[in-house]
């Protein structure tokens, strides 16, 4: 599908439903939906976005299609959410508050549904709304409950040092460490 930019821009604000299986293994945590994502319901949706090439690659999903996909995660036990529930044109257009409350709203989530791993897509967003400046990608030292805390890398064209390679690799580890992928 195709908007223009007004209509793009009018879908600003709106929020879009996780996709949160019965039984959750994996919590995929991206910043929040972008405007094609709003348009559409379904995340990271915005054609050139490189998540469900990294999903495929990675052995998660066998299309990259973000209406078929989905259906493919819920049988993993793979679940994807937002930190700011709010779609924007750009991330950055999210105040540090909103990140902040967004965690808020995430652990209650995460305390709830009790995934092994949740996988939050992006370094710079992970630091800012869970108040570690230093956090490297990875897995980190902290846990929500008995949840495990991953940084990967947010797949993004603007994260350009990333290739569709390098975010498979971190996204199949996070999926090992979850049990949903085996070695």
């Amino acid at each position: 599908m195709s908007w223009s930019r007004a209509e793009l821009e009018s879908f600003a604000g709106r929020t879009i439903p996780d996709l949160l299986p019965d039984e959750l293994g994996l919590l995929f945590v991206g910043i929040n939906p972008g405007l094609v994502s709003a348009a559409t319901g379904l995340h990271f949706a915005r054609r050139g976005n490189r998540f469900y090439p990294a999903l495929l690659e990675a052995g998660l999903v066998d299309t990259i299609d973000p209406a078929l996909a989905p259906v493919q995660l819920r049988e993993r036990g793979v679940g994807i959410t937002n930190i700011v529930a709010r779609a924007s044109a750009r991330a950055d257009e999210l105040h540090r508050d909103e990140l902040v409350t967004g965690r808020e709203r995430l652990e209650e989530l995460v305390l709830e549904r009790r995934p092994r791993v949740v996988a939050i897509a992006g370094i710079t967003s992970y630091r800012t709304a869970f108040g570690r400046r230093k956090a490297v990608p990875g897995p980190q030292p902290d846990t929500i409950g008995d949840s495990r805390l991953w940084v990967v890398p947010n797949p993004s064209g603007l994260n350009a040092h990333e290739s569709v390679a390098s975010l498979a690799r971190a996204y199949r580890e996070a999926a090992v460490a979850a049990g949903v992928l085996t070695s």
